[in-house]
């Protein structure tokens, strides 16, 4: 064990290093709670609320509900003067009961457990607490995967740390062990009749004893390399204390697991061999299935705490080259593997455990300090889960990266297949997690879309196949999604101030942009009105709002990155395009309210929506804003329109709400529709999914409502949508579109930019706040990410004076413009670290905008301004 876990309660003692009290407290009973557990496109694995190991999604494809049989955690205590205890480390299974076959025996379920559970998962961070009346001992888990903001190989590491933690609050000394079980699951090809699962090969475990770390290593030499099964599993821990045994006893019915939990409850130990005969036979269950365990043995003290402290790492590095889906046809390349980057890392899970356990400390500090900042802030509870919350999708199953690192993803993931391929452009234009938390990886995706999937005529390809070597695919350009692919390049540039960047992928974003004056710009007044492929899987015919805002925040981005690259004509033409377009488009669209589709006969064709308000309707005005692009339409009708977005839309309940299309929000449960026909002019078959409930709608709209001013609209959105992700209804960490951890509800990120005012330009070298929602006494904190830093934004004002800190965590800043929100009355002071900085202040635009000599603010450094205070500006 690590020595600054070996004495646990220094560690445990100290509140700085406990979870917050902001997460959902989940009893026992939540029993659809899952919190995954796995790096960045190394699959994952989830623990339940009652403590249960579930869900392994190890193999790369989706595998939601896959048990591995006998693969749990144990304690046995021995207190002076009473009998030895034994139980799995679990609180009590909870009804219903019901299965035509009872629990199999994989389960386990006939042993002992604990009274109950109280789970609190803070994404990445996992805190459950066990009950028991009876158990000498105080026990908690703790769970995490090292997640670290712009480091995507630290965050794509193969492997899990459950750390048990035990107190002794007796006044005698208590004996205890911890034994993990895991099943070696190298080789699994699906399930047999009784549940266990299929294995080919010949799975083989091995004990290894490094001193500085030990554990049960599990292969399958019977797999030819390139085999899509191979791989390795490994339980490990750096703790010196305990005992092994490298494979359950191989034999008839359950002689494995009489054998393990008669040894662990008779003592608390394990023998690396069991002292029966192995035997086999058709009667046996798993017959190929070999289950290794690792015991920890301590005596704690009166009053001591301890953890006891495991890795359980995994290295699966085949997957098929190209996507097993139901859109691209069959790519011929299928048969051929291309592996997995985080494989061409570790070569195998031994490896990458020891590397968790070697790097422990430092990135354990960085994924905790990422929380603390997060859960640490101002916002609103249901804000800090939004944003959370949905960061576990870009490492389940939806994502991947191959050998090269390109970043590749699925829209979501049914519970055995992937669902919709490609990295759909038209759902990750919502997205926004990856960008400010991985921009590397996002950069990636620009790359494909542009280089790849773009052709010479600028019309782009909205599911990648290319990238796995197979043909374009041949449907449609898709036109949200083209367009709003330009405006994300602009936004990895903005983040990045990468010009080199800008400059290998302009020429094709540039033919991408006036492909689409030319192919859906069918009258040439500047307005979009061909037919339109979009997100609802249809298309649009004639000018409607939701293209059209896209397209003018697209032709302002181009004609911000053509000005950087010195192509002052182009610049100029896409201005022209986007006042003209904007101003013509504004007249047609606009009814007084919000913006409708202009068709002459919404029957014509079907799946339109004509006089309907749509959610998405000012999309591309929220793109515009989190980029800084400024109104792309004019402002009060913009307003007006997201406005009416939630006067219409949104349904306090939904039990009258009529539906026949999926459901993802029912009964008294509160929701935002895809469309409403507040005047009538409902079409015969409107456009599909428009009576759905979709959470990353939902929360684009909200982000927009905040920039609007609307604030209180737009948190009450996402209380609404939070609250179906109860642990009870939906679990809390996997928000459901067309599949588990769709890609769509990642437009949760869009919200801290929303409420906090960030702002960042590289290439400027400015930054900038000004929150929406400051705290009582006008205290706000946050945490904020660039492209080259991470850290903390806090600011104080009031009633005479302010003081606004920027302290950066991780990376570096480079700067030389900061813009805050306060009037000063007199001169700012502006220091890094103490030291004064000279610099120039104004507030001609409405904030104060401090300038001064370029300077790099690197990890643990602060900047500070401070001055009297004139008065706040307003939000």
């Amino acid at each position: 064990m690590n020595p600054e876990h070996q004495a646990k309660g220094a560690l445990m003692n100290d509140p700085t290093e406990t979870l917050t009290t902001r997460g959902r407290a989940l009893r026992e009973n939540a029993g659809v709670a899952a919190f995954p557990l796995g790096g960045i496109g190394t699959g994952n694995f989830a623990i339940g609320a009652r403590g249960e190991l579930r869900d392994w999604e190890l193999f790369n494809h989706p595998a939601r509900g896959n048990k591995l049989p006998y693969s749990f955690f144990a304690i046995y205590t021995q207190a002076p003067g009473q009998a030895a205890d034994a139980r799995v480390l679990e609180a009590r299974l909870q009804p219903p009961f019901e299965a035509s076959h009872g629990y199999y025996s994989g389960d386990l379920a006939g042993l002992p457990r604990l009274d109950g559970s109280t789970m609190r998962g803070e994404y990445p961070l996992l805190e459950l607490e066990f009950h028991d009346a009876t158990l000498p001992v105080a026990v908690r888990l703790e769970a995490f995967t090292p997640l670290v903001p712009l480091e995507p190989l630290d965050s794509a590491i193969p492997a899990a740390v459950l750390r048990y933690i035990v107190r002794n609050p007796g006044a005698s000394p208590v004996e205890v062990s911890i034994a993990g079980s895991l099943a070696n699951a190298v080789g699994h090809s699906g399930k047999e009749l009784f549940f266990y699962p299929e294995l080919a090969g010949e799975p083989r475990n091995e004990y290894r004893d490094e001193g500085a770390r030990r554990g049960v290593f599990m292969t399958n030499p019977g797999l030819e390399a390139l085999d899509l099964r191979a791989g390795s599993m490994a339980l490990m821990t750096g703790d010196p204390r305990g005992s092994a045994k490298e494979a359950w006893l191989d034999g008839y019915w359950w002689d494995g697991a009489h054998d393990f939990w008669d040894e662990f409850s008779a003592g608390g130990r394990l023998n690396l061999h069991s002292s029966l005969e192995a035997t086999g036979g058709p009667l046996s269950f798993g017959s190929r299935l070999r289950v290794g365990s690792l015991a920890i043995t301590h005596t704690l003290a009166p009053g001591e705490e301890r953890a006891f402290e495991f890795i359980v790492s995994w290295c699966f590095p085949n997957r098929p080259r190209g996507w097993e889906g139901h859109i691209i046809n069959a790519s011929p390349n299928m048969a051929e593997v291309v592996r997995n980057h985080y494989a061409t890392i570790y070569p195998d899970a031994w490896a990458a455990g020891s590397d968790l356990l070697k790097r422990l400390k430092p990135l354990e500090a960085q994924t905790r300090r990422f929380h603390d900042l997060l859960f640490g802030s101002t916002l609103p509870p249901a804000v800090i889960e939004a944003l959370s919350a949905n960061i576990p999708t870009l490492r389940s199953t939806t994502c991947f990266q191959i050998a090269d690192g390109t970043f590749l993803a699925w829209e979501g993931t049914f519970d055995g297949r992937g669902s919709c391929e490609g990295s759909c452009t038209h759902v990750w234009n919502y997205a926004q997690t990856l960008a400010y938390l991985f921009p590397t990886l996002e950069r990636s995706m620009r790359r494909v879309e542009f280089l790849l999937e773009t052709d010479e005529a600028g019309a782009m390809a909205f599911r990648t196949n290319q990238v796995f070597g197979g043909p374009r695919w041949s449907m449609m350009p898709a036109t949200d999604g083209q367009l709003g692919t330009v405006v994300r390049l602009y936004r990895e540039w903005l983040f990045s101030g990468d010009d080199a960047f800008l400059r290998e992928l302009w020429p094709a974003a540039r033919r991408a942009l006036e492909f689409a004056s030319g192919y859906w710009d069918a009258d040439q007044d500047g307005v979009l009105d061909s037919r339109q492929h979009n997100t609802y899987d249809i298309e649009f015919y004639g000018p409607n709002s939701l293209s059209n805002s896209i397209y003018f925040a697209a032709l302002k981005a181009g004609a911000a990155m053509a000005r950087r690259l010195d192509e002052p004509e182009a610049a100029n033409a896409f201005e022209a395009a986007w006042e003209r377009g904007s101003a013509r488009m504004d007249e047609l669209l606009f009814d007084g309210e919000y913006y409708i589709q202009k068709i002459e006969d919404v029957n014509a064709a079907r799946y339109q929506y004509g006089t309907g308000c749509l959610a998405d309707q000012v999309f591309g005005q929220l793109l515009a804003h989190l980029v800084g692009l400024g109104y792309v339409l004019p402002q009060a009708h913009v307003k007006s329109a997201i406005a009416a977005v939630f006067k219409h839309n949104f349904r306090a309940s939904l039990r009258e709400h009529q539906n026949v299309q999926r459901t993802y929000a029912l009964n008294d449960e509160a929701g935002l529709l895809l469309c409403s026909w507040p005047h009538g002019g409902r079409p015969r078959l409107p456009f599909v999914y428009c009576d759905e409930v979709w959470a990353g709608v939902e929360y684009q709209v909200a982000a927009h409502l905040i920039y609007e001013g609307l604030t209180a609209e737009g948190l009450r959105l996402v209380e609404a949508t939070r609250a179906r992700y109860d642990g009870q209804a939906r679990n809390p960490w996997n928000e459901v579109e067309c599949g588990n951890h769709y890609a769509r509800s990642m437009a949760s990120w869009a919200l801290l930019p929303a409420l906090s005012g960030f702002s960042y330009d590289a290439p400027r070298s400015s930054l900038g706040f000004a929150p929406r929602l400051p705290g009582p006494g006008g205290v706000f904190k946050t945490f904020f990410s660039t492209g080259g830093g991470w850290g903390e934004y806090a600011q104080e004002g009031g009633p005479d004076a302010f003081t606004a800190e920027v302290r950066l965590e991780h990376g570096r800043l480079n700067l030389r413009q900061l813009s805050l929100p306060f009037a000063p009355s007199g001169r700012v002071t502006l220091t890094l670290d103490g030291d004064p900085v000279a610099c120039t202040q104004d507030t001609r635009d409405g904030r104060l905008t401090l300038r001064f000599a370029p300077l790099t603010v690197r990890a643990g450094r602060t900047l500070r301004a401070a001055g009297p205070l004139r008065a706040p500006l307003q939000p």
